[in-house]
């Protein structure tokens, strides 16, 4: 039970947060509400395991806004040149695998801090989509590319069933295949991994293209709700993520955390902002709210890991 501590907690906070809005505002659970929910956050989500695959390795990525807009961009212009919209999907998935591949490469072979890779590519990849668009959205968009050519009522199932797949399937993988073992490997100890047989390099470089695929896929889904895009599109997305992943019980050390807590983590800083709505609070509170979230989930595991040095002696109580 104790490996699945920070998940229990997470799921008990959001129990009661809904028991709250039940009792309080049941206009929340309301279809049209939980929909727009859901919409709203697929793509954080979607990116968010990717950054926990990132994360588990001892890295970071704070790019992923930008590779999300760029995914968005290629997406609307394949899908704009009369490709089906399955070329479009695999153009923003293989437009962000390259890109994460990139930022993976020059973490792996070259050795620079992710921090400081992920930092120079959100702000070049950026400015050189502003450059590239002139800040022009991506418009007039074959009727087909909206929605899939489905009905809007029916894209939200299609969608939540490509999440849950990727849910289940990664979350299954990262458990019980041998790739998973070596993220986890990676993350915990890279030299003892190294000396154990496995490539780091490559698991860091593979890591990162992954993740960037997922950013593209994420961008796809979010595309087709709209008419047009926006060369600005994921703005913030990174932080986002990376907090929804942290308050999940990923150790930005890395080897330690789950999807599945990167899911509850995701639920809950995505439910504040729209639960303060309902129950009247000022909505510029959201942003405090989240910061004190995260603060305490870094803070609990701060904790944890001192405790858990050999040696420790708690401060004794004044007499």
């Amino acid at each position: 039970m104790k490996r699945y501590r920070r998940e229990a907690t997470l799921a008990l906070v959001i129990a009661g947060l809904g028991l709250l809005l039940a009792a309080a505002a049941p206009g929340y659970f309301a279809r049209d509400n939980l929909s727009d929910l859901f919409l709203g956050n697929m793509p954080v989500l979607i990116v968010a395991l990717g950054a926990t695959l990132v994360i588990l390795t001892g890295n970071i990525d704070i790019s992923a806004g930008s590779v999300f807009a760029i995914c968005s961009v290629a997406a609307g212009l394949v899908a704009k040149a009369g490709a089906p919209v399955a070329l479009a999907a695999l153009a923003a998935c293989l437009t962000g695998a390259a890109l994460g591949a990139v930022n993976g490469a020059l973490v792996a072979y070259l050795r620079i801090p992710s921090v400081v890779v992920t930092l120079a590519t959100m702000v070049a990849l950026r400015d050189a989509l502003r450059w590239g668009t002139q800040g022009a959205w991506v418009q007039d968009l074959p009727g087909g590319f909206q929605w899939f050519g489905l009905p809007q009522q029916t894209y939200p199932l299609v969608a939540c069933a490509i999440v849950v797949a990727l849910q289940v399937g990664l979350g299954w993988g990262m458990r019980n295949l041998a790739a998973g073992r070596a993220v986890y490997a990676t993350g915990s100890n890279e030299h003892a991994a190294r000396l154990a047989g496995f490539d780091t390099a490559w698991i860091t470089c593979t890591v990162f293209a992954v993740a960037g695929a997922l950013t593209g896929l994420a961008a796809l889904l979010n595309s087709v709700r709209f008419n047009q895009i926006p060369s600005n599109a994921g703005i913030g997305l990174e932080m986002k993520v990376i907090a929804a992943v942290i308050v999940g019980g990923a150790a930005v050390r890395g080897g330690q955390g789950n999807l599945a807590g990167t899911l509850l983590g995701v639920v809950l800083l995505g439910a504040i902002g729209p639960a303060l709505t309902f129950l009247g609070v000022n909505a510029y509170w959201e942003r405090a709210l989240q910061g004190c979230i995260i603060l305490a989930a870094v803070a609990i595991d701060a904790l944890r890991e001192r405790r858990a040095l050999p040696g420790f002696v708690p401060l004794a109580k004044p007499a």
